[in-house]
């Protein structure tokens, strides 16, 4: 399992990409197709009212989060690719640009054994 991290304004995103052999996680609109390596991460948008206050920099924001947009790959690099153009478009639809997010590949720990 891979953890793809953006990181911009001192705020940070971050979504989980799982490679072959790890279970994603099921629900409605997750891929079905035995992908190889499925991405999940929340999408978001500003709104005026309601939604979640986020500080991105020096100015304060409102989120609303929409479900998170699970999408399939055959190739590791094309997934890790995809998934660094979406962490930096969620950071765009928040007025920071592309270009000034940090995007990181952290390799997830095992999960401890039962």
């Amino acid at each position: 399992m891979l953890l793809i991290e953006g990181s911009a304004g001192g705020t940070t995103l971050t979504g989980t990409l799982y490679e072959p052999g790890e279970e994603a996680p099921s629900f409605r609109g997750a891929p079905d197709d035995g992908s190889p390596y499925v991405w999940v991460c929340d999408e978001f948008y500003t709104v005026e009212s309601g939604g979640q206050v986020q500080r991105v920099g020096d100015r304060e924001l409102r989120v609303a989060f929409e479900s998170p947009m699970p999408r399939g790959f055959e190739d590791r690099e094309a997934a890790i690719e995809a998934a660094a153009e979406h962490v930096r478009t969620q950071f765009a639809r928040l007025g920071v640009v592309g270009d000034s997010v940090e995007v990181e590949v952290i390799q997830s720990a095992d999960p401890p054994e039962n």
